[in-house]
């Protein structure tokens, strides 16, 4: 899947600017990544948060899309997802995986997301039953995902700046 940098149409329907954004940010996701030294792929630098590092946020966002998508929305099985896991805590981000493997894995999960995405109404609920969140509408989740999206770019964004000093919007 190729994500696309650039922002949507100002002028367009509603599916096209939520998605739009939203593989924007995804996009910016490898972007951060794109150079970083292997050594640093897992290099904590925010001592009081040693699970945030590179591998670990993306390990994390795709996780996420996951939940959201397949689980929350779906109903589909939470199987195999560490975000579902009560031990240890905060799993996702728990890594040893290339950096690169995990993009990639990233990207796929995004893939899916959108085709879960394309094929049903934004005013859509959710399926899972166990879960209040899994109650929201499709277009609820595709915006708290732009927003959990953006805000873990602005945390690579931090994390690249201080392990190398790389900076820049897009």
């Amino acid at each position: 899947m190729t994500l696309s940098r650039e922002r949507p149409p100002f002028v367009a329907d509603e599916r096209t600017q939520l998605v739009g954004w939203l593989d924007m940010q995804r996009a910016l996701v490898r972007w951060k990544c794109e150079g970083l030294k292997p050594e640093d792929e897992r290099r904590v630098v925010l001592p009081t948060s040693p699970l945030m590092t590179a591998s670990g946020l993306v390990s994390h966002m795709r996780w996420t899309e996951h939940c959201w998508f397949e689980v929350l929305f779906l109903g589909g099985s939470s199987e195999g997802n560490p975000q579902f896991q009560e031990e240890p805590e905060d799993a996702d981000m728990m890594v040893d995986a290339p950096l690169a493997q995990l993009l990639d894995e990233f990207e796929a999960q995004c893939a899916r997301s959108n085709e879960i995405i394309a094929a049903h109404s934004l005013d859509e609920t959710g399926k899972h039953p166990d879960f209040a969140s899994g109650q929201s509408t499709l277009r609820w989740m595709v915006l708290h995902m732009l927003e959990e999206t953006a805000r873990h770019v602005g945390h690579l964004d931090t994390i690249r700046e201080l392990l190398d000093g790389e900076t820049g919007y897009f």
